[in-house]
């Protein structure tokens, strides 16, 4: 069974740094562009970031841009989220994802598997 394993969330002060991993169960991963979404309580799961198959192309939402970065190996199965000067309102759980239909890399409705989600809580 395909599986999308996220870690490397927990508890930081403002102004620190997170780095999450997802790695995938099998190697056809490789194969996919890939994502981060995050999801606050109460409210709707919101795109992060997203890199292509190659990772020489990365998207990223404006309230994240120069602060996080999004990167591969696809070696490993591995999509990495290098999150620095962190904010109390990036405090979410982030899930990784798997662009598996053609559209805007922003929209929600282009990505099938996801993982279980790992929780990033940003104190002030």
């Amino acid at each position: 069974q395909v599986q999308l394993q996220e870690s490397g969330g927990g508890l930081v002060q403002a102004g620190g740094s997170l780095r999450l991993s997802c790695a995938a169960s099998i190697a056809t991963f490789s194969e996919y562009p890939r994502a981060w979404f995050r999801q606050a309580p109460g409210k709707e799961r919101e795109f992060v970031a997203a890199i292509n198959r190659s990772g020489t192309n990365t998207y990223y939402a404006d309230s994240v841009k120069g602060r996080f970065t999004i990167s591969r190996d696809n070696a490993r199965n591995t999509v990495y989220l290098q999150m620095n000067s962190l904010k109390p309102e990036d405090t979410a759980v982030y899930y990784c994802c798997r662009k598996a239909r053609t559209g805007s890399y922003y929209s929600r409705n282009v990505y099938d598997y996801w993982g279980q989600g790992t929780q990033v809580t940003v104190s002030s």
